[in-house]
């Protein structure tokens, strides 16, 4: 049975990679690369460079897999992410049928963590749902929201507090703060489109790449220069990978 390894590489930077994780890129034979657009070149890149550094076995090879776009987003949201699954799904099931051997090992270098804010796992599911004889297994990865918070040196959690993980979408129907909350896939920039109140943000792209960017302050002070910051680097290098986290002022250290 074909066997497919979800690899979390953390959040760009090599060294983030635990061994765990080389020993799993160096148990698969294929690499199935996401290309999603010259834009996007550079996440492939990152991947490569990755296999190269740390595989000490030569017979591996990589195989591309073009991504398609998801339609706008619609009043059904859901529905317009199932259907992006099933054209992505689709075009797994071709290639791992055309380029995996029923016995081989492949692998998927998912960016952080396979199971946060990540599609690989839902997709596979939905194949083996479907019928595609295949096994996986999840290789754990750092994730942007443990890095996030080393970067800035603040603990994830207070004393005693829970945090809530969510997405910018999330975030923008419920227009404010409710306790501290890290944001991840805001590409609208909502945190400047709520209730600041005084809640201080803390926020990070590229995190534990070269060119990683931080910056943190009272939300009302600086989610002008976040906007500005982020837009800059967006454009210089046609993506971005952000997230942040927002915590308010009262309440225990």
């Amino acid at each position: 049975m074909r066997k497919i390894l979800l690899i979390g590489m953390g959040p760009g930077g090599p060294d983030f990679l635990t061994v765990q994780a080389i020993e799993a890129l160096n148990r698969a034979t294929v690499f199935f690369l996401p290309d999603k657009g010259a834009e996007k070149a550079e996440l492939r890149e990152v991947r490569e460079q990755i296999c190269r550094r740390f595989i000490t076995q030569p017979d591996y090879r990589f195989v591309t897999i073009d991504i398609p776009q998801r339609d706008a987003p619609a009043d059904d949201y859901r529905a317009t992410v199932d259907d992006w699954h099933a054209q992505i799904a689709a075009r797994y099931r071709q290639v791992l049928i055309d380029e995996l051997p029923d016995d081989g090992c492949g692998a998927f270098l998912v960016w952080g963590d396979p199971t946060l804010y990540d599609s690989s796992l839902r997709i596979l599911d939905r194949l083996r749902a479907e019928g595609l004889p295949i096994e996986y297994e999840i290789i754990p990865g750092i994730s942007a929201v443990q890095v996030l918070t080393a970067r800035h040196r603040i603990p994830l959690n207070r004393i005693g507090e829970s945090v809530t993980i969510t997405t910018g979408r999330k975030l923008g129907a419920a227009g404010r703060v409710a306790e501290d909350t890290v944001v991840m896939l805001d590409g609208d920039e909502t945190f400047a489109k709520i209730d600041a109140g005084d809640t201080y943000i803390y926020w990070g792209a590229y995190l534990g790449m070269k060119d990683e960017i931080l910056i943190a302050g009272r939300l009302a002070d600086v989610a002008a220069e976040i906007q500005r910051v982020r837009r800059e680097a967006r454009e210089a290098r046609g993506w971005i990978m952000d997230a942040y986290l927002l915590r308010r002022s009262d309440g225990g250290a």
